[in-house]
């Protein structure tokens, strides 16, 4: 294996190309040092496999803390599934629950995200890309749709706070995305640029809410999305405007905060040119997913190391990543699906 850097890692977390490392990535990701990884579902086929890919990919930096991430939903976001895992409800079950009681859709919420957790743990992935805090409006695409937590903001955030406790139970590290928010979106932005004209004072009211309510997460992403009302120019995840003085200001995030994948069909310039701009917007790492090795060597030449900020930012998440409790899965399981018996039709 060539030899490992330990140098301040590059700002950019990178995908891979299937299940297991090939000889050019392992020496590509050792002399690039990029922050850490983010597996989708080319990368999983059984529990074995995908722990042994988990190992090889830190080995390949060198770090054994190195963030592992994947976007585990449930629903229609899911990278580890069946047979090996267990299907997941989208978060909009726990808002229908939270229709007839609360207090179930709170327990279940939290069950549902600490049994993610434990799914996660058990190969070596630490980051988990949820919960989404995102408030849908009435006629916007169906992108967020069902992964909601609903309409309602008050409700996001609470059923929000319990999914990061269920995840913390776990051992893992969540991710409160899209920030400042992807509800209002009439298009698909892994396919376009979404505009939303909303006023700054109905952003305030809804879309920022849940955000502001959950500011204290350790990780968060931003949204490919342009909002006329902040930076009428540039999506949030471009927009200094937007990083500076809403996510950081006004809603107070203080955390760690990945761009969404710059190959995104949202932004228009090169994938580098993306990269480049998501970090002098104010993003402390970009997330490049597709693990297309030409890409990441073209992204990987132009991006720096952590900046002082971001490497802050990056170990005071790190410092506060949650010990796993010492549980029974199956009895959580049982518990789940005691809470859940009434919906159990949700898939």
């Amino acid at each position: 294996m060539p030899a490992v850097t330990q140098s301040i890692p590059k700002a950019v977390i990178f995908g891979c190309s299937g299940l297991t490392l090939t000889a050019e990535e392992t020496a590509f990701f050792a002399d690039s040092n990029p922050l850490g990884f983010i597996l989708f579902a080319r990368n999983c086929k059984s529990p074995g496999q995908v722990a042994s890919l988990v190992q090889a990919l830190r080995a390949s930096v060198g770090r054994d803390d190195a963030p592992v991430m994947i976007d585990q939903e449930g629903g229609r976001v899911q990278r580890l599934g069946p047979p090996h895992w267990k299907k997941r409800p989208a978060q909009g079950m726990f808002a229908k629950i939270a229709g007839e009681d609360l207090s179930v859709a709170v327990e279940a919420a939290r069950l549902n995200a600490q049994l993610i957790a434990e799914d996660l743990i058990a190969l070596g992935i630490d980051v988990n890309c949820l919960p989404l805090l995102d408030v849908p409006v009435l006629g916007a695409h169906d992108i967020i749709g069902n992964r909601a937590f609903g309409n309602d903001p008050e409700l996001i955030a609470t059923l929000g706070a319990a999914v990061i406790e269920g995840l913390a139970l776990g051992g893992v590290m969540p991710v409160i995305k899209h920030i400042p928010g992807h509800g209002r979106s009439m298009a698909d932005s892994h396919l376009s640029l979404p505009r939303v004209d909303a006023s700054i004072d109905d952003l305030r009211k809804t879309d920022f809410a849940p955000f502001k309510n959950l500011n204290g997460a350790p990780w968060g992403m931003t949204a490919h999305i342009v909002y006329e009302a902040l930076d009428a120019e540039q999506p949030a995840t471009l927009s200094k405007t937007v990083i500076s003085d809403v996510i950081r200001d006004e809603i107070g995030f203080q955390g760690f905060l990945v761009s969404d994948d710059v190959n995104m069909k949202a932004l228009t310039g090169s994938i580098a040119e993306n990269s480049i701009r998501a970090l002098d917007a104010g993003c402390d790492a970009v997330l490049h997913c597709n693990g297309e090795l030409n890409e990441m060597i073209t992204v990987a030449a132009e991006l720096p190391e952590l900046d002082a900020k971001a490497l802050e930012r990056f170990k005071k998440a790190k410092s506060h990543q949650p010990a796993k409790s010492d549980v029974d899965v199956d009895a959580l399981e049982v518990m789940f699906d005691r809470v859940t018996a009434k919906w159990r039709n949700w898939a």
